[in-house]
């Protein structure tokens, strides 16, 4: 195929902004069909991205071979599960589905149709994190290294999502909490354990990590604290290590396309399947559930 038809689902600010534009721009893939449940929105999307709007998911499903999502975790999980079944290959955010139980039906309904997924974990596309990360010592680092995380900002205060019920309600952990805790798995290794969480109203969130090999990890993150810009940093620590990341480290539409890149890879034969698909997103939501009941 000269081109991956894709679909894009929801119509919110971060459909507007990363995935329009970026699928868009990117030039082995076509926008060809746009789903919204408010049908109005769905309408001007289309128009602006050149595609058809369908008032039905299924007749979306009819018009492409991939599926990206915009929506909120509970729908995404659900019609996921659809596409999948459907042998659309998927693009989900994280976190992955509603609930963990519903994260697994999307991963199983993905392995059972042998299609494709990604994640948009935009960090990891990022070429600075990836040089930052391949200057690291193997994964799992031993019991003498320590890790750091700091995420802190306002989105939740004001902006374009700050109405968003689903971050509303989960804060920064399950907005924020995906993205660092693939970070410093993949800085570090995979988390044996949540050794200590703490929760402070109304959206400040330090939790502990013990890795494999003995590492330990500590993170801080908020997204209700008057800070413009967001503050990110990652740190390793350790014998002979001393490596940090700070501030914003990549635009999201290149991360974006550097995700479609691996995507269009897979699905026309020429590449492996992505390393961060949607086993890595109920991995990730597991963690993050681990974090929450944790929380003291």
């Amino acid at each position: 195929m000269d081109q991956l038809r894709v679909g894009l689902v929801g119509g919110g600010p971060w459909a507007r902004t990363v995935h329009g534009p970026a699928l868009a721009a990117h030039p082995a893939a076509e926008i060809t069909a746009v789903w919204t449940r408010r049908p109005e929105v769905a309408d001007e999307l289309a128009a602006d991205l050149g595609a058809r709007a369908h008032t039905r998911f299924d007749d979306l499903l009819e018009d492409v071979d991939v599926v990206a999502f915009a929506v909120p975790p509970q729908v995404q999980g659900e019609l996921a599960v659809r596409a999948a079944a459907a042998g659309r290959h998927l693009i989900c955010e994280k976190p992955l589905a509603g609930s963990v139980e519903d994260a697994r039906a999307v991963v199983a309904a993905v392995q059972q149709a042998g299609v494709h997924s990604s994640m948009v974990l935009t960090l990891r596309h990022a070429p600075a994190v990836r040089d930052w990360l391949a200057a690291l010592p193997p994964v799992p680092a031993g019991p003498g290294t320590v890790a750091t995380a700091r995420w802190l900002s306002g989105a939740l205060l004001g902006g374009p999502y700050s109405t968003s019920a689903w971050r509303i309600e989960n804060g920064a952990l399950l907005d924020v909490g995906p993205h660092v805790i693939d970070m410093l798995e993949a800085a570090v290794g995979p988390v044996a354990s949540v050794a200590w969480a703490h929760h402070d109203q109304p959206d400040l969130w330090r939790f502990g990590l013990v890795h494999e090999g003995g590492a330990q990890s500590t993170v801080t993150m908020s997204m209700r604290l008057p800070i413009d810009p967001t503050e990110t940093e990652f740190a390793v620590f350790g014998r002979g290590v001393s490596h940090r990341l700070a501030g914003r480290v990549a635009d999201a539409r290149t991360c974006y396309a550097s995700l479609l890149d691996e995507l269009v890879a897979a699905v026309t034969g020429s590449g492996p399947a992505p390393e961060l698909g949607v086993e890595r997103g109920l991995r990730l939501q597991e963690l993050v559930e681990q974090v929450r009941a944790a929380a003291v």
